[in-house]
């Protein structure tokens, strides 16, 4: 018997459902709560009161004006605001940390602590999907889910946490990478060895890669300098996954991850390539093979049929047809 998966059980499926649900509710208040000014305060100058707005936790601060009707307004409607807001989040965080020990507890599929902190950061920044998706074995969890069931012989182990930028038009220049990174942790630093890549005093190690199409959309001079890969281009295809998953420290985080389909294929295609570590290779086939046959065995809303093959890149088409080969339709599930 063919199984690609190991299905969820009914309460891991509930636990998966409610944690997306917890998860945006909590993160609707985090990005309310960044859209704020940083702080509001009186301050008395030449013996008149001047409302200042807040601009960094240094206490830079700007001036909205002498103290009046509109500026006493204005810093009521920013203290009622911020006192809703944080009760929003102060109750939304604890029924998502609820969720989050429920879903340790059911061992479903968890990512590395500090590549959480850099997701949330991402998402809270509106980064994450638009401008930044994950990439390599980290996407796993993701199509796990996404396939209801773990999937079989498929390796997740990764030392390291890959991201593509993604972003199809130029970027404002408050929505840079190494700003995102610094608002996570302040002691990430670009390896100038391998530009592409930043580490913290933790010894975590974040790489930037990008498709050619979109280096030239990232800020000017923003860091890392993103690795262009013509073999990135690929995973910019078809429709992106998105699922909520938790942290080994039991922090949730959102995995936003390429098509199944053309991420399986171009794992396929990595596998046989001559500059791809040897030891790597075996791993990507596995994962390759085992993404591909989940996606046509457990997730029937995503086609793999004649229309699909069409839309398969030149370069990609031979390991389609070498996965179809080995692929076997698993028997119809039996209710019992």
């Amino acid at each position: 018997m063919v199984e690609y998966t190991s299905p969820y059980s009914d309460e891991q499926q509930r636990v998966l459902i409610n944690i997306e649900q917890h998860y945006d509710t909590w993160m609707a208040a985090e990005r309310a709560a960044t859209a704020l000014p940083y702080g509001m305060k009186w301050a008395e100058r030449s013996g008149k009161e001047y409302l200042y707005q807040v601009l960094d936790r240094i206490g830079h601060a700007k001036s909205l004006g002498p103290r009046s009707h509109e500026t006493e307004t204005a810093m009521a409607n920013y203290t009622s605001s911020k006192t809703e807001i944080n009760e929003r989040r102060q109750a939304s965080a604890q029924k998502l940390t609820e969720t989050c020990a429920l879903y340790r507890s059911l061992r479903l599929p968890m990512i590395p602590s500090e590549a959480a902190k850099i997701l949330r950061e991402a998402d809270r920044r509106s980064m994450l999907g638009s401008k930044l998706l994950v990439v390599g074995t980290n996407a796993m969890p993701a199509y796990s889910i996404e396939a209801g069931g773990e999937i079989n012989d498929a390796p997740t182990e990764t030392d390291d946490f890959d991201m593509a930028w993604s972003a199809l038009v130029k970027e404002d220049a408050d929505l840079g990478v190494m700003a995102m990174l610094k608002g996570v942790d302040s002691t990430y630093t670009v390896n100038t060895e391998r530009t592409f890549q930043v580490r913290n005093s933790k010894a975590f190690e974040f790489e930037l890669l990008a498709a050619p199409s979109t280096v030239g959309n990232m800020i000017s001079n923003d860091r890392p300098s993103p690795l262009p890969l013509e073999e990135q281009e690929w995973l910019l295809l078809g429709t992106h996954l998105s699922h909520v998953v938790v942290a080994r420290d039991g922090t949730p985080a959102r995995l936003v991850v390429p098509d199944p389909r053309y991420f399986g294929l171009q794992k396929l295609w990595m596998s046989v390539q001559e500059k791809r570590d040897p030891r790597k290779k075996p791993k990507d086939r596995r994962q390759g093979m085992a993404v591909l046959s989940a996606t046509k065995a457990a997730m029937p809303h995503i086609s793999m049929d004649e229309e699909f093959e069409k839309t398969v890149p030149a370069e990609l088409q031979p390991f389609y047809e070498a996965w179809k080969v080995n692929y076997i339709e698993p028997p119809t599930p039996r209710w019992r």
